[in-house]
């Protein structure tokens, strides 16, 4: 009876320790040294949320930088790859509207959460020529474009992990404010 009641308490103990003291304990810290990431990373434009830096939004106008595809539709709460084998019908069908609206190679196939909010540099510069065209910009204005696209880029985390990205909508928002104060 005694190693059962010892049992309980180290049970209930650890239960009230890993199950509220501590995730209090992170959501205090996280609140106190990363207020903007705990609330979303939240972008906003005249004073509206517009997005989050964390999440790929669905971006169809062509004046804009378009987000690699999403087998959720960017949906945040069925996040997920569409699964689908490379030859599934499907899929290449997928492949080659994208193909047929001059996307490049990494913009073919969604990411695997279907929600990461990058594309490469690459992939940034592939899109100018549409999106100078769309916005009927003057040459210099393309080179704003251009500007933006290296300065939005981001490079390989901690200089070692993954390739560099750009982040589609910090790079849409500095877009329009930029050809806003250009025109």
């Amino acid at each position: 009876m005694r190693t059962w009641l010892i049992g309980l308490r180290i049970f209930i103990a650890l239960s009230l320790l890993t199950g509220l003291a501590y995730p209090f304990l992170m959501t205090g810290v996280g609140e106190a040294i990363f207020k903007r990431q705990v609330n979303g990373s939240l972008l906003e434009r005249d004073g509206q949320v517009v997005g989050s830096e964390l999440l790929a939004q669905k971006f169809t106008k062509k004046t804009y930088f378009w987000s690699r595809s999403s087998a959720s539709d960017y949906s945040g709460t069925s996040a997920s790859a569409s699964n689908q084998a490379v030859a599934n019908e499907t899929l290449l069908k997928a492949v080659a509207e994208r193909k047929a609206q001059g996307l490049s190679h990494d913009m073919l196939y969604a990411s695997g959460s279907g929600l990461d909010p990058h594309i490469s540099p690459e992939a940034a510069l592939d899109q100018v020529d549409r999106i100078s065209v769309e916005r009927k910009l003057s040459a210099s204005q393309r080179d704003v474009v251009l500007k933006l696209i290296k300065d939005y880029t981001e490079g390989r985390q901690w200089g070692f992990l993954g390739e560099p990205r750009v982040n589609v909508l910090k790079l849409n928002a500095a877009l329009d404010g930029a050809l806003d104060k250009s025109l």
